[in-house]
């Protein structure tokens, strides 16, 4: 391997307007480093593979509500809104954590977060595997959405270290497919569990699974290669401050396109998948709960293909960026209004399907916006960065989550056991909301950014 002169491991592609200097100007003088390009190779699949293990356990964990929503609202006795509350509360946390979470990455690396993740994932599936009442339950969602938040930007930065950087969004796109793995570990084989096992022995399970992937990365991850590692640990008074970190990162505009960019294009699959996707089937369509989870593997199956087919677009060209997240917008906005105006809110199959294969778009294209993040910050506060634009996404799944719950509450008669086609209509129009609001932004943005 060729050593270089002083490189930023995870340094802009070609095709960023980023200065050189800036990058290299940023690391600290107290730090010794030595760098060079990041190899790429087996060495960084196996690293990656290793990282990406725990993100997939985490989609397993985040995503298991959304095939257990009816039996959460029979076990603990709750409506719509109460319901909503378990996502809304988790992807809160989640949210929430992120700009901490890209601080601990940056400063303590991400191998040592993604230890921590794990065991915050395990405590709190464990915990809900064994509650029994609303509150007990909520809690250990949150302690669960609180280690999700430590998987996905602890695997970027890995992936930045390890690999060149035009094949970083090749990578961070394979990211978020082996997520969906893990998503389609929850809509096949966690649904079959829940109705043959039951609640505590299929969430036990789940929590105990945590103890196989801590051993993996704690014995086997190497988080960066030798080359490109701090030989010197930074001390306190070479690091720079929280709040100066996170102005430098919010004051750079491809951080506050790439925010917008992950709030609008995620959200509508997130909220379909995480929570009102089985009772819109099942209560709203009449499908039976096979069938619907037969529908939300297609949206899984979809969300892969998509970032198959975006991460090797993006890796060629970071002209191709805008373009896909416009079209994933209007594509979704379409679908929708095709759905919702349907006479008697009773659309055929075949646009069920239409829909929930375009959804299958909003992932993957929200990671657009973690790559306008990546080429236009430097290396030593990437995670901070990403923290930032991963917010976004589960900012918009929160309001929708919340604004789908409190409307098909609002809408439905007292006292009425199950959700009208009519009341779901009314309420997924909420979506229109925060579609319309993102999407502003990132038209407002772009302007600022050579998108």
């Amino acid at each position: 391997m060729t050593v270089e002169p002083a490189r930023s491991a995870a340094a802009p592609s070609p095709s960023s307007s980023v200065p050189a200097p800036r990058a290299a100007a940023a690391t600290p003088a107290a730090v010794t480093v030595v760098q060079a390009a990041p190899p790429g190779g087996r060495a960084a699949w196996v690293a990656w593979s290793i990282g990406v293990s725990v993100y997939v356990l985490a989609v397993v964990h985040r995503t298991s509500l959304g095939v257990a929503g009816l039996d959460a609202a029979e076990r603990f006795g709750i409506g719509a809104s109460a319901l909503s509350t378990f996502s809304i509360l988790q992807v809160l946390v989640y949210a929430a954590m992120q700009v901490p979470v890209g601080l601990l990455v940056d400063r303590f690396g991400p191998r040592r977060v993604l230890l921590l993740g794990v065991l915050l994932l395990s405590t709190g599936q464990l915990a809900f595997a064994f509650s029994s009442s609303f509150a007990p339950a909520l809690a250990s969602r949150a302690v669960l959405g609180c280690g999700d938040a430590m998987t996905f930007i602890s695997v970027l930065r890995i992936a930045a270290r390890w690999f060149p950087a035009a094949k970083n969004p090749f990578v961070a796109q394979l990211t978020g497919l082996a997520g969906m793995g893990g998503n389609l570990v929850s809509t096949v084989v966690l649904a079959q569990a829940l109705h043959s096992e039951g609640w505590t022995p299929t969430f036990t399970a789940v929590a105990l699974l945590g103890v196989a992937v801590f051993a993996l990365v704690a014995l086997f991850l190497r988080e960066a290669p030798a080359a490109v590692r701090h030989v010197d640990p930074p001390t306190a008074a070479a690091r720079p401050k929280v709040r100066r970190q996170v102005l430098d990162c919010w004051r750079e505009p491809g951080t506050r396109l790439g925010l917008w960019v992950h709030f609008t294009t995620q959200f509508p699959g997130n909220a379909f998948g995480l929570l009102w996707g089985m009772p819109y089937l099942v209560e709203a369509q009449g499908v039976s709960r096979g069938e619907a989870g037969g529908l939300l593997t297609l949206l899984v199956l979809s969300n892969m293909s998509f970032g198959f087919l975006f991460g090797r677009l993006l890796s060629r060209t970071a002209r191709a960026r805008m373009p896909i997240v416009l079209t994933v917008i209007t594509t979704t906005g379409l679908g929708w209004a095709l759905v919702l105006a349907w006479p008697g809110g009773h659309p055929p199959l075949w646009l069920l399907v239409g829909i929930i294969l375009a959804m299958g778009s909003n992932g993957p294209a929200s990671l657009v916006g973690l790559d306008y993040a990546r080429t236009r910050n430097p290396a030593e506060r990437l995670g901070t960065a990403s923290g930032i634009v991963n917010m976004g996404g589960f900012i918009g799944t929160m309001i929708t989550l919340f604004g789908i719950g409190v409307l098909l509450d609002a809408v439905s008669p007292a006292g009425a056991e199950a959700y009208s086609a009519t009341a779901f209509r009314w309420a997924f129009c909420w979506q229109y909301v925060p579609l319309a609001v993102g999407t502003l932004m990132v038209l407002r943005l772009r302007r600022k950014v050579d998108a």
